[in-house]
């Protein structure tokens, strides 16, 4: 049996040349946390984590990694499980007279859920190693290449208003054939501006999605739907405000026909699934990287198709594919940014990974999820 010898988490951040905004936050950096666990009998697995702070996540994975010490490296289940049931009081939990750690406390749920998501994936990338053999084909897929999009249109406080169709633009020309737009910062009107010259820059057989951050109130985002319809808007990502549920969602679905997308703030299936099975998303996009890991994210997928919601999984193109190469049927396809301005770290942190190009994820052949990481060129954003 191959069992989990070590837990390790390194957190890396890159400065941005410019800060840039969402219609939510200011960033500055683009940052990962990566987790590394060891085998005793050699193998190592990475998994990736893209939560705050990084320095709690890293506590957490270490803390887990812990209790996930000498369990079977390949059964990345009942590891999820075990370390899942930390999240919740059980009995002789209290001050952990079991020998486990107590309870983990509620306010850091985020944090812990990252730190779960990270130990989890980095089982599937041994398990694909073990097995010689790379996590698409462990799903049944075929390593197809896989439809990808490039996300672009942050907003820099200081830039023309029609910055956003030039960028865009540019990724089109790069050869992607889907590109989504960050909206929702400014005025309707300033946004429908921003929204029309896009779409003449890009033209009209490119599909354009809108990324709205969760900006809106139900009344407001109908409002906003309606000015975007006739630019030919493909779906509304995270549309309405953080608090707002699937109910919120529905009613909005039943006001205007573009296709709603929405997931990667979910920590759960159970969550996901409420949204799901509410029949007001056409996209779900859970993230492995964020909450929960692949495991979950799988999970997820599963019962989307059941409910006829297409999979389009949020960023990390190189391990996200992998899942969506299991779901030929409604697996949308994958994120990706166009260029290094938002995501510096992802153009410089690997020495082997699936390639995007031509608006497409070409997956290798490697066991696992066929990546290896620069080392010695992270080390210079290591935190």
């Amino acid at each position: 049996m191959t069992r989990i010898a070590s837990v390790k988490a390194r957190a890396f951040s890159a400065p941005l040349k410019h800060p840039l905004w969402t219609a939510h936050e200011e960033l500055h950096s683009s940052s990962v946390v990566l987790v590394e666990v060891s085998t005793d009998d050699g193998l190592t697995g990475i998994g990736q984590v893209h939560g705050a702070p990084m320095k709690l996540v890293c506590q957490y994975v270490e803390k887990l990694g812990e209790v996930a010490r000498g369990m079977d490296a390949t059964a990345q289940v009942p590891v999820w499980e075990k370390l899942m049931a930390l999240t919740s009081p059980r009995p002789t939990g209290m001050g952990g007279r079991d020998g486990l750690p107590q309870p983990l406390p509620r306010g850091d749920r985020p944090q812990i859920m990252a730190a779960i998501g990270g130990i989890d994936s980095a089982l599937w990338d041994i398990k694909g190693k073990a097995l010689g053999v790379p996590v698409w084909k462990l799903l049944g897929g075929e390593g197809k290449p896989l439809f990808t999009y490039a996300t672009g249109g942050y907003y820099e406080l200081d830039a023309p208003l029609h910055a956003c169709a030039a960028e865009l633009e540019g990724f089109v020309k790069r050869g992607y054939r889907a590109v989504k737009l960050k909206t929702a910062g400014l005025s309707i009107e300033k946004e429908v501006e921003r929204i029309k010259a896009t779409r003449a820059a890009i033209g009209n057989d490119v599909l354009l999605m809108l990324d709205m951050n969760a900006a809106y109130d139900l009344e407001e985002c109908i409002r906003f739907a309606h000015a975007v319809e006739p630019y030919g808007i493909y779906w509304l990502e995270e549309p309405l405000h953080w608090y707002l549920q699937p109910a919120d969602f529905a009613v909005l679905a039943r006001n205007t026909p573009i296709p709603l997308a929405h997931g990667e703030r979910e920590m759960t299936r159970f969550t996901a699934r409420d949204f799901i099975t509410s029949g007001a998303l056409g996209f779900m996009q859970f993230d492995s990287t964020r909450f929960a890991g692949f495991t979950e994210s799988l999970r997820v997928s599963h019962l989307a198709e059941q409910h006829g919601v297409r999979i389009a999984p949020h960023l990390v193109p190189e391990v996200h594919a992998h899942l969506v190469s299991a779901f030929p049927r409604l697996g949308f396809g994958v994120e990706s940014h166009g260029g290094p301005e938002r995501d510096p770290l992802w153009f410089e942190m690997f020495t082997e990974r699936a390639q995007v190009r031509d608006g497409q994820v070409h997956l290798n052949d490697r066991p696992g999820f066929g990546f290896d990481i620069d080392w010695k060129a992270m080390e210079k954003y290591r935190v």
